[in-house]
């Protein structure tokens, strides 16, 4: 059990837990807590890619005992890398107020255009985000769109970390399930949907129609901006159409967030019926 905070792997977990340029370097993120990392373990594809399982003393002892009060316990296979902390190391360590007990080191996937898609590019439907930066309206848009039906999701290269241990958290493991690329040229890559039948709509204050008056049983991607500025010009130039969401009062905008999820569940809504 390491019980110093000088450790050379402790030091070096915490740099993978602070450092978007450490974890870009190692090709890794890392998942905390027993829900998440669970289901990592639960994944045949997904428990390949775990570098190492990393648990506090007080946890391992739980979950050898059994006697987890209430606590799912985290089944670890045969074979999995472990090492063990002390509570105050891992303490150290996390990115929570309180630390569940166990995180995981996990080498990421790299998903294609045709894993956004879907097997369908005529049924895909796809969140496309410029330049969000706000790590709970990240997650809480790969969560919505998990829920709402979505094939993947498309975000420009300048988009809060989304291995941020902040966002993957605040993804509830939708991050795990739902495809997504990172694009340097946004517009080029909106370009490509397009080709492939794509019908891409910009939500903006600008827009002539209303959002509930289009139909997106074909292939659909909604453009979302930044939380301030909202859609870039050069992105907002690719959409085939440009619609509105109605408000009421004095609000001039409303979150990128529920934009998202009113847009995608509207798309749910329309393909069900």
């Amino acid at each position: 059990m390491i019980t110093s905070t000088g450790n050379a792997q402790v030091k070096e977990l915490v740099r993978l837990m602070k450092k978007r340029k450490a974890r870009d370097e190692a090709g890794v993120f890392l998942v905390e807590g027993p829900r998440m990392t669970g289901e990592l373990l639960e994944d045949p594809e997904w428990r390949g890619q775990i570098e190492k399982v990393w648990m506090s003393e007080s946890y391992a002892r739980r979950h050898e005992s059994g006697a987890n009060a209430g606590e799912k316990a985290t089944a670890l296979p045969d074979g999995c890398r472990t090492e063990l902390l002390s509570d105050a190391v891992f303490s150290h360590v996390s990115d929570t107020k309180t630390p569940q007990g166990i995180l995981a080191v996990v080498r990421r996937r790299e998903y294609s255009m045709q894993d956004v898609l879907g097997e369908d590019p005529g049924k895909a439907l796809v969140a496309v985000l410029d330049n969000l930066q706000d790590p709970g309206n990240m997650g809480t848009i790969f969560r919505t769109a998990e829920a709402a039906g979505a094939t993947g999701i498309l975000m420009s290269s300048d988009c809060v970390d989304i291995y941020n241990p902040k966002v993957v958290r605040s993804t509830m493991g939708a991050l795990l399930r739902m495809p997504f690329l990172c694009e340097d040229d946004l517009p080029a890559a909106l370009e490509d949907l397009k080709k492939a039948g794509i019908r891409v709509y910009a939500a903006h204050l600008e827009g002539k129609e209303f959002y509930d008056r289009e139909d997106y049983r074909r292939g659909t991607a909604f453009l979302i901006g930044n939380e301030g500025n909202g859609l870039r010009e050069e992105t907002a130039r690719t959409a085939d159409c440009m619609i509105r969401i109605p408000m009421e009062g004095k609000a001039e905008s409303l979150n990128a967030a529920v934009a998202a999820s009113i847009l995608m569940y509207e798309a749910s809504r329309q393909r069900r019926n």
